[in-house]
């Protein structure tokens, strides 16, 4: 494996937590910090965007916010800073303007430019967004090619050092090809090679597993449990493929996986693994849970209507689903965390609660990343 300064005194594979809300970001920090482990945290567009791009839903914080705030509370420096997702087309304003791709490819470049002056360490180029759905694997390559030159470009302009992620596939529970990775990823090896820039240092595996609702719907245990070795053998050659390749393999969507598939990532040798909608669906039912133990009907019944009419909910529902207003509001509860309607309804309950409810919710969140930790061998 390629050495890279952030893998010093590092156990694999890394954690990648999705920022779904500041307790999710606090308990991330202090557990890092409490357990001296590095951890990821896998900002995307929506989630963290730049000041000039409007901002993201998580505690309506800028990049630049965001980044001085983990700086500031990451007194071990154990935490990495990572884009997750960056590329046209992977913010909503973007996605609903139907910008153009001169637009949305510029749109990128400013984003990854407020990543790279702001610390961020990896940079997840994902060009598989496009509007009218079409796109082919050569237009795929090319759009890799075109924001991997400005980051790497830009980051050495500006004397930061950066890690480049790349995938291939949409996230839709497929199984990569292993020779349709190995011939797309010679062509960023060639690319890389030609310009003299590092190759990247994660490659995201599509390996089944799928998040819907507040379940994993992938595939990715059952082909294990039931020998599918046909499936098995091509996630296994995905994997040695990046060993071959000297890149570490990358999966995402692990999320409400049992323990026994979160052991399985690390007996057949990913090297990271990204978590993200769980612990916002953690944090609302914990939120919830404390409305119901001291019979604050009225303030669950606003929230639930709050997350509800978000409509957050709509892009995370498995086709015919008849899931009930109550579940949808808890998958969409934590896109409303920053929304003046919830942080008055929360300040009204701590008042007759008596107590502040943040302790108790990031409290709920470390015993969710802390299953991660514990499974994987980390600590």
């Amino acid at each position: 494996m390629i050495k890279r300064s952030f893998l010093k005194n590092t156990k694999l594979p890394f954690i990648g937590i999705g920022p779904m809300s500041k307790n999710c970001v606090d308990a991330s920090i202090e557990l890092s910090n409490k357990d001296n482990l590095s951890l990821m945290l896998i900002a995307s567009r929506r989630q963290i965007e730049s000041i000039e791009l409007g901002r993201g839903y998580v505690n309506n914080w800028s990049t630049e916010e965001f980044s001085s705030y983990v700086r500031k509370k990451d007194k071990k420096k154990k935490i990495i800073l990572c884009r997750d997702h960056g590329g046209p087309w992977q913010n909503d304003k973007d996605k609903k303007q139907k910008i153009s791709l001169k637009r949305a490819m510029l749109s990128a470049k400013k984003s990854f430019k407020t990543d790279i002056d702001n610390n961020f360490k990896i940079i997840h180029i994902d060009v598989s967004e496009d509007p009218k759905n079409l796109i082919s694997n050569n237009e795929k390559i090319n759009r890799i090619f075109e924001l991997y030159k400005y980051c790497i470009t830009y980051a050495k302009k500006r004397k930061k050092e950066i890690f480049i992620e790349i995938n291939f596939g949409k996230e839709d529970g497929g199984i990569d090809s292993p020779s349709e990775l190995k011939r797309n990823f010679k062509k960023i090896q060639v690319f890389c090679e030609e310009n003299n820039f590092p190759i990247p240092t994660f490659l995201v595996i599509r390996n089944g597993n799928h998040v819907l609702e507040t379940q994993n719907v992938g595939q990715f245990e059952e082909i294990f449990k039931k020998s599918s070795r046909i499936k098995k053998s091509k996630i296994i050659n995905c994997i040695n493929l990046c060993n071959d390749f000297k890149i570490m393999s990358k999966i995402h969507n692990a999320d409400y996986i049992s323990d026994n598939s979160i052991k399985l990532h690390k007996k057949i040798g990913v090297h990271g693994m990204n978590i993200a909608p769980e612990f916002g669906v953690v944090e609302t039912i914990a939120f919830l849970k404390i409305l119901d133990d001291n019979k604050l009907d009225q303030y669950k019944k606003q929230f639930i209507s709050l997350a509800y009419d978000s409509k957050k909910w709509k892009k995370w529902m498995i086709k015919n689903s008849d899931t009930k207003k109550l579940d949808k509001a808890i998958i969409a509860g934590h896109y409303i965390f920053s929304t003046p309607e919830f942080i008055e309804i929360k300040k009204n309950c701590e008042k007759i609660i008596g107590k502040k409810l943040d302790p108790i919710l990031k409290n709920e969140i470390k015993k969710s990343i802390l299953r991660y930790i514990r499974l994987l061998q980390l600590t």
